[in-house]
């Protein structure tokens, strides 16, 4: 486990998310992007997770590939969670490394790209 304060943490996520390519910055609609130490048990009982599974980061919002008459809508939310991924990090450069993907993973999801596919592509 490797911990960091908050505000490092929170740099290290806007650090992943200007180290994306242009195109994919350029293509984020109507989305935030947080950081959180935890999820909410809401977020946890929503998704069906038992007190086992590890939550990384969680993508909630209409993707890019399903919307159709979208408008005038709360933006979606990308949230990145601290202490799961200080807790699978075994240094810094894990944590930088884990913070990124998770990143990633979860603008995929934006994008309409589902779990199964992240897989295929090693996310």
């Amino acid at each position: 486990m490797y911990a960091i304060p908050q505000e490092i943490f929170e740099a290290l996520v806007a650090e992943a998310i200007e180290g994306l390519p242009g195109e994919f910055l350029d293509r984020l609609d109507n989305v935030g992007i947080v950081a959180a130490d935890w999820p909410t048990e809401e977020q946890r009982r929503y998704h069906h997770l038992s007190p086992r599974d590890t939550l990384l980061g969680l993508y909630e919002g209409v993707a890019l590939t399903d919307r159709e008459s979208y408008g005038m809508v709360l933006p979606d939310k990308i949230t990145i969670f601290q202490r799961p991924l200080e807790r699978i990090s075994e240094n810094e450069e894990d944590l930088i490394y884990q913070v990124q993907v998770t990143v990633v993973h979860e603008i995929a999801h934006h994008f309409g790209i589902n779990d199964e596919r992240l897989h295929e592509l090693g996310y």
